[in-house]
């Protein structure tokens, strides 16, 4: 068997499905069935059960598998070492994040990122809100996760990663919180808490934190903090709201709070920005495995 071949047969044996091989390994169905038509005549025996509905292994096609599956990965990973030295993907590759979904994300292409490259690590580590792009700006990260757009001098703006819709974290005894959605206009009801960073690019605070509404209302002004841990504590004393992502109330839930979905304005953009001199081999690799792992979601 030639080693596309295996390759086709292995992802086959895992998705189960003729589309969804062919979509994975971007090629036909046609190819995918080809593959495995040419395997069961080289070894004599059917390797699946086809229906209209459903393909399984046969027991030669399980034996199959079990036997391939520690060479193809030895093949892999020998392939992957070689890459990775021309290319130079070696050393510590330094990932800052500023959301607990985004170092979710960076966790696990990190896991992928160090089996492919034996000779790269990589450290994640949170960025502070009174310092968003100063560990870029001094050469401590090599790249950042985090919202976008940014379009701010010595950054570089990368792909977007997660759209996501927004929702108001608010006192759980607010009126608001008994909305089943709330509106741009209803920020004029609840103080707004703001980040206090001084490298926070002011149009991005504009748009998700606003000072008036769309109406031209004032929108009250509330505390203001320097870590994100500081913010439910502050929502749940009802000393303010603030804009999140609505995945926020899977990470911060907690008593004395509530998560209402907006109905209108502009969803929250998550990405992978680098410092304007450009990107390593191991950061481009990395950002890769970002893209990749983001679709997933």
């Amino acid at each position: 068997m030639e080693l596309r071949d295996i390759e086709i047969f292995l992802a086959l044996a895992e998705e189960l499905h003729f589309g969804r091989t062919a979509e994975r390994l971007r090629v036909t169905p046609s190819r995918v069935s080809h593959a495995i038509k040419k395997a069961e005549r080289r070894i004599g025996g059917p390797l699946f059960e086809r229906t209209s509905r459903t393909v399984r292994l046969t027991r030669l096609g399980e034996r199959l598998r079990d036997d391939l599956l520690p060479a193809h990965l030895q093949i892999q990973q020998a392939v992957d070492r070689a890459v990775a030295e021309a290319r130079g993907i070696t050393g510590t590759l330094r990932v800052g994040y500023t959301t607990p979904w985004c170092a979710d994300l960076a966790y696990r292409a990190a896991a992928v990122f160090r089996d492919r490259y034996a000779d790269a690590a990589v450290r994640i580590q949170e960025t502070r809100f009174d310092d968003l792009f100063g560990p870029l700006r001094r050469g401590e990260l090599d790249l950042q996760l985090g919202e976008l757009p940014l379009r701010v001098p010595g950054v570089t703006d990368g792909p977007v990663l997660l759209s996501e819709p927004r929702a108001l974290m608010v006192p759980a005894d607010h009126p608001l919180a008994r909305r089943e959605q709330v509106s741009l206009e209803d920020l004029a009801e609840a103080p707004l808490i703001r980040p206090g960073g001084k490298d926070l690019p002011k149009f991005l605070v504009d748009l998700h934190l606003p000072t008036h509404t769309p109406m031209g209302r004032p929108v009250p002004a509330g505390p203001v903090y320097e870590f994100w841990s500081e913010v439910p504590a502050l929502v749940a004393a009802g000393l303010g709201a603030t804009i999140v992502a609505t995945r926020a109330s899977r990470y911060h839930d907690r008593p004395g709070i509530a998560f209402v979905p907006f109905k209108d304005g502009p969803t929250l953009d998550y990405g992978v920005v680098w410092p304007g001199t450009g990107q390593s081999p191991s950061a481009t690799a990395f950002v890769d495995l970002l893209v990749d792992h983001a679709g997933e979601e």
